[in-house]
């Protein structure tokens, strides 16, 4: 049972005044008049962000003198629209801005879903969880969202069962400080991508959906245009993770508590032998190091898996190219490049040219896996010798 709007306000009155609701619409004036109508009696702000609407969306609007109205003489997108809603909200020390659709497919009734959840856990980024079992559920949206929760898993570390929901409450203190570049329907995941890198508590929350029937529907996603723009930036944001998140992560979770028991859990404690310990450390730094940007840590795990080396230690060892290390990983390479092809190791932005960069590409990935090859080789001498020194000899089974 859904409780009435006057016991709602009466139980959140507290939350009515640090949040706001923003509709973003285009092209939706059948839909949205309805959408205000049963959004009002919950007692929160209403902001509706109008993309440029060619139709009597405009004339709609009017009739609700008590809601704020922002115009955009142009289409622009609903990443833009989003940005200027949650921006304006910010600025007038919203804490919470809950985001509806205004096509119909969302429930105003809901509402009470967010906030009283986020009653619980301050400051989450919540999504509405939709049912894609629903009656008109079309096919392609159930392929997208599982498309999409896929991948903010490999992006993110984070399973979810909705990333593609426009139903969303967003902490507005904690994502104020995000530099978001997309503009389109791919701003949705680039947003809550980027909150949980920053460490908000991303969710779902179970909401109802609406689809009418094929003939009814108005949709403004482009299937080409727009999948084409969430694949390239899907590209963009696992780079990102592989290359910074990840790392960055690690590092953080290198506390004294967790060091001791990594080191407990897999070498002092480790039923391994110190022979495969060691080849774990060595593949680990060798794939942390070959160049193979965006793609060491997935290779470092299929190769120890194939090869039966322990997984955490590789992945951990792999983490040698986290940012700080870059710089010296970058010239010991090129180093050995020029060491290798006989050259001298010299660089001058007036020599800069096509020819030039290309011939130091050869010189660097030549290098990159020698000084893979050689720091594998060094790093496994050192980690053998304390293995041997330190190592209880009763704990490692051949």
């Amino acid at each position: 049972m859904y409780e009435t709007e006057s016991d709602f306000v009466l139980r959140m009155e507290g939350y009515l005044k640090n949040t706001i609701i923003i509709i973003p619409t285009y092209n939706n004036a059948a839909t949205v008049g309805d959408v205000i109508e049963r959004t009002l009696p919950f007692g929160l702000p209403v902001l509706v962000v109008n993309d440029g609407s060619t139709d009597n969306t405009r004339e709609v609007l009017t009739q609700f003198p008590t809601i704020r109205v922002i115009h955009f003489p142009k289409n622009k997108g609903k990443g833009a629209v989003l940005k200027a809603g949650l921006k304006t909200a910010a600025k007038e020390n919203f804490r919470y801005a809950i985001t509806l659709d205004s096509d119909g497919q969302h429930y105003p009734e809901d509402i009470p879903v967010f906030l009283e959840e986020v009653e619980k856990t301050p400051d989450a980024l919540l999504i509405g969880a939709r049912n894609l079992q629903a009656d008109n559920m079309p096919g392609k949206n159930t392929f997208a969202n599982k498309f999409s929760n896929f991948w903010f898993r490999i992006e993110t570390g984070k399973k979810m069962e909705d990333t593609q929901s426009g139903y969303r409450l967003y902490p507005l203190e904690k994502i104020k400080n995000l530099t978001l570049f997309t503009g389109k329907y791919e701003f949705e995941l680039e947003i809550i991508v980027q909150s949980a890198w920053r460490g908000v508590n991303v969710r779902n929350v179970p909401v109802r959906v609406y689809y009418p029937p094929e003939g009814e529907r108005v949709s403004h996603f482009h299937p080409w245009r727009d999948f084409t723009r969430i694949s390239l930036l899907n590209t963009v944001l696992v780079l990102v993770a592989l290359l910074w998140y990840y790392p960055w992560k690690t590092v953080r979770s290198l506390t004294k508590e967790n060091i001791r028991k990594f080191i407990r859990n897999n070498i002092t404690h480790s039923n391994e032998s110190n022979e495969r310990i060691t080849g774990a450390v060595m593949l680990g730094v060798f794939m942390g190091i070959v160049p193979v940007w965006g793609y060491q840590m997935v290779l470092a795990f299929l190769l120890a898996h194939l090869l039966k080396l322990n997984k955490v230690i590789t992945l951990v060892a792999s983490n040698i190219s986290i940012p700080p290390m870059i710089p010296l990983i970058l010239f010991g390479s090129y180093a050995t490049g020029a060491w290798l092809l006989g050259r001298a190791l010299n660089f001058s932005v007036e020599n800069m040219s096509l020819e030039f960069v290309m011939s130091s590409l050869l010189q660097y990935v030549l290098g990159s896996i020698v000084f893979a090859v050689a720091c594998g080789l060094a790093a496994g001498l050192v980690c053998y010798t304390l293995l041997v020194i330190f190592r209880k000899p009763k704990t490692a089974v051949l």
